[in-house]
């Protein structure tokens, strides 16, 4: 389990990352929108899976067994 969290907040942290980065670009060039989506929704959408990314990775902390 403590495997499939790693995973999972490298995964989310990347996505959250990569996301942000084009809401800040697409902010940087007056665009207004993505694909339909507004750009404080594609920043949400980031931070969110960033947030996600970090409590997945306390997740597999607590799972960690105590020496």
């Amino acid at each position: 389990m403590a495997h499939l969290l790693t995973w999972i907040g490298r995964l989310a942290g990347c996505l959250g990352v990569l996301v942000c980065v084009v809401a800040l670009l697409a902010r940087m060039t007056h665009t207004w929108g993505v694909g339909g989506i507004q750009i404080g929704t594609l920043l949400q959408l980031g931070m969110a899976s960033m947030i996600l990314a970090c409590l997945a990775y306390c997740a597999e902390l607590a799972e960690r067994p105590r020496e």
